[in-house]
């Protein structure tokens, strides 16, 4: 029966590799080959489509542009200060998504825009309407920044704050059963008020309010300093909303009403005679990313999503959500470390958080890095909170939008008690232990005994004061301060930078010319830009799919261009036998299939 099961799990590993993965891989070699082949036309309009969703920073694994957009907030920024200097590209034409865009994200971009317009480039921005939903303020903000903001027709103009809603289970756990245990350090550490409580506590409301107020502020500010109005003059007319688009125009909170078509036509018109449409990421493509010139560098780090340990993707390879493993981005910067080119380190950490131990062995790599002579420079994304900020602690200098999530100082843990849940619909749970007390600690059959409680309460005090320490150290505060504004409250980067937590306010570009400055490089002398960790190739991709070499991938994705071949079919067996049989399987002979 084992044998039975081995050989049906090769014969599907087969097929998914023929029928999905290599399809997927000569359309991305094929793509990439035509895209990077295509000429930009002499007067050219930079199409940026914004309305699929973005990463921070363009992902490793080459098979997420089958997950979204493929765009990223940092490839943007790259873009965008090439297109500044190509003679050939005249007008950017951006795309608004109608239920808003990351705050930290849209600040980014906006710089990104304003920078562009100062090289005497005009941008159009168009939007098909600005909904109620989410942080759409922030995707108005990005389209005040551009010389002219046109809405559609028949789309209404929704902006009129900004909203959350927080879902909370706590009576209906206490209604079927679920005992939910958990330490949290501290009051403002909310993520576990989801599973306990019913409403929001006064320090949840307190520190939710407080940074949801901070982002609207900003984006209203920045808004009306584009728009060329006062913020109150601005926050009263948005407030006073919705509004058709005309009325918008009327109240000069867009330039113009039309169709995407129309505004295609007005950006060609404004690159002259001939001028063609280019989608950003074929023109990305082309372009590369920045490399610069010179003798020295700066090493740009990158980690994005929930931070774990170990080594991989550690994500759907097709697009699923990212993952920090410390392993890799740990060597990531030590690979930076160890090149003698590399004369600074910008680390560019997006994270809302995760493993404490996770965390130290990124930080120990930190500490690593300025040890050796090399300045680290965080340059935070839409958040670094949590284990995000654990990370980023110790740098030699912090940069932070205005609007990044950050701090979240704290820590929690716990579990779910089960057994009275499920003994409502007739599941009885029993758990068996050997060994000392705290053996069964976090099984869900029983909750805490009142030693048990202790011990892990213990532990969550240990984790919370190493975290107090290393803010601490790396911040160069006192551990009572780091005490009062710590306790798991997230702060916005611009409440973090008064607090201590954050050096400057600004991006990417901000973070490398801060690197520069440390480093000693002197002004006049040209740098470049070497990334880690680099980019997996398809075939590398495979080779982590499916436990072969990269080079038998590449065999294989050869032998898949024939999609009927028996020999491809004969070729994945071999190799799913090969790889059970150095796992210690008994599956040791050639299957039928």
């Amino acid at each position: 029966m084992k044998q039975f099961f081995l050989t049906v799990a090769g014969v599907f590993a087969g097929l998914f590799l023929f029928l999905v993965v290599v399809p997927f891989v000569l359309i991305a070699v094929a793509i990439g080959s035509a895209s990077s082949k295509e000429p930009t036309p002499a007067n050219s309009v930079l199409e940026l489509d914004l309305r699929e969703g973005l990463t921070d920073q363009t992902p490793t694994n080459p098979f997420a542009v089958f997950g979204g957009s493929g765009l990223s907030t940092m490839q943007i920024v790259d873009t965008l200060a090439q297109a500044e200097d190509d003679s050939r590209v005249k007008v950017l034409l951006i795309r608004l998504p109608e239920g808003g865009i990351t705050p930290a994200a849209a600040d980014e971009i906006r710089q990104a825009v304003r920078r562009f317009r100062r090289s005497g480039k005009p941008v159009i921005a168009h939007s098909q309407g600005f909904q109620p939903v989410g942080t759409s303020i922030s995707g108005y903000m990005l389209g005040a920044a551009a010389s002219e903001l046109w809405m559609q027709n028949t789309a209404s103009f929704q902006v009129a704050g900004l909203s959350a809603d927080s879902i909370f289970l706590g009576r209906a756990f206490d209604k079927y059963g679920v005992n939910a245990q958990f330490e949290q350090r501290y009051e403002y550490k909310n993520a576990v008020n989801e599973f306990t409580e019913s409403d929001f506590t006064p320090a949840h409301r307190e520190a939710m309010a407080a940074w949801m107020g901070s982002i609207y502020a900003s984006a209203i500010a920045n808004a009306a300093q584009d728009r060329r109005l006062t913020p109150q003059v601005l926050r009263t007319t948005i407030e006073a909303g919705p509004y058709s688009s005309a009325e918008a125009l009327r109240r000069r909170l867009i330039d113009k009403v039309g169709q995407v078509e129309e505004a295609e036509a007005e950006a060609k018109r404004r690159a002259g005679r001939g001028a063609d449409i280019i989608e950003f990421q074929d023109y990305a493509s082309s372009k590369g990313e920045r490399a610069g010139s010179g003798r020295n560098a700066v090493a740009i780090v990158g980690g994005e999503g929930a931070i774990m340990t170990g080594t991989g993707s550690g994500a759907d390879p097709f697009g699923g959500a990212a993952a920090i493993r410390s392993d890799d981005l740990a060597e990531a910067l030590y690979d930076a470390i160890e090149d003698k080119a590399v004369k600074a380190i910008v680390f560019r950490v997006s994270s809302p958080g995760g493993s404490p131990e996770a965390s130290e062995q990124i930080l120990a790599a930190v500490r690593a890095a300025k040890a050796a002579g090399k300045p680290v420079v965080v340059s935070m994304g839409d958040y670094a909170a949590s284990g995000g900020y654990w990370i980023s602690s110790e740098a030699d200098w912090i940069v932070a939008q205005p609007t990044t999530l950050t701090g979240s100082i704290g820590v929690y843990g716990g579990k779910f008690v089960l057994a009275d849940a499920l003994g409502r619909f007739g599941v009885d749970m029993r758990n068996l232990s050997i060994g000392g007390p705290y053996a069964d600690a976090f099984s869900p059959s029983e909750p805490f005994t009142a030693a048990q409680q202790a011990a892990f309460a213990a532990s969550i005090d240990r984790t919370y004061e190493e975290f107090i320490t290393r803010v601490s150290t790396g911040r160069r505060l006192p551990p009572a301060r780091v005490r009062e504004i710590a306790r798991g409250r997230v702060w916005t980067g611009a409440q973090a930078r008064q607090l201590g937590l954050v050096d400057q306010l600004g991006g990417l570009e901000e973070a490398i010319g801060k690197a520069r400055q440390l480093a000693r490089i002197p002004d006049g002398d040209s740098i470049r830009f070497k990334r880690y960790p680099q980019p997996e190739s398809p075939f590398e991709a495979l080779s982590e799919m499916f436990g072969v070499s990269s080079e038998a991938a590449r065999v294989l994705v050869g032998v898949g261009s024939v999609m009927n071949d028996p020999a491809a079919g004969a070729a994945v067996r071999r190799i799913q036998t090969e790889r059970a049989r150095a796992e210690g399987a008994s599956v040791l002979a050639d299957q039928p299939w």
